[in-house]
């Protein structure tokens, strides 16, 4: 049995008039994430990082941020795609470890929903799946709350 790492990593600006999707979850915010899809940073780190560890390219080479099928795209629709892609592979994802860097808001009392949002999508079990948040102390667009990033690891297994 051969396990890969994968790295995935991404970062979006924040926009009034847009809903705050952060791993599969809303988020009360008066500000959301501005893409192509929801936007949703984690979920979009999580998926490279996914796609990495199984040697399957990238998020854009799957849903295409110029394609007009995936505007507004729920990205944790496009997340159960990826985990099918994945095991047809033959890679089953043995862990996922992200983090979410925001300056605002707090994301305590979201991170257990979203923990489940990403196992349900890969099809893993929630305890194989590790959120963080961590803020940017003021430094950078990040810590000026125009933006926000995530960073995520995963492990898979042939």
């Amino acid at each position: 049995m051969s396990q890969r790492v994968g790295l995935g990593y991404d970062i979006h600006r924040l926009a009034a008039g847009r809903r705050l999707v952060l791993g599969g979850v809303a988020i009360e915010h008066p500000t959301g994430l501005v893409g192509h899809s929801d936007g949703d940073v984690l979920l979009h780190a999580v998926m490279d990082a996914v796609l990495g560890a199984a040697d399957l390219g990238d998020l854009g080479s799957h849903f295409p941020s110029d394609d007009p099928r995936f505007a507004g795209a729920d990205s944790a629709e496009l997340l159960r795609q990826i985990g099918s892609k994945v095991r047809e592979a033959g890679y089953a994802v043995a862990s996922i470890d992200a983090t979410v860097i925001a300056e605002t808001p707090r994301l305590v009392a979201h991170i257990a929903a979203m923990r489940r949002t990403v196992a349900n999508g890969l099809g893993i079990a929630p305890e194989t799946v590790s959120v963080k948040a961590k803020t940017n102390d003021g430094v950078g667009e990040i810590g000026a709350g125009d933006a926000i990033a995530a960073l995520a690891v995963a492990l898979a297994t042939k």
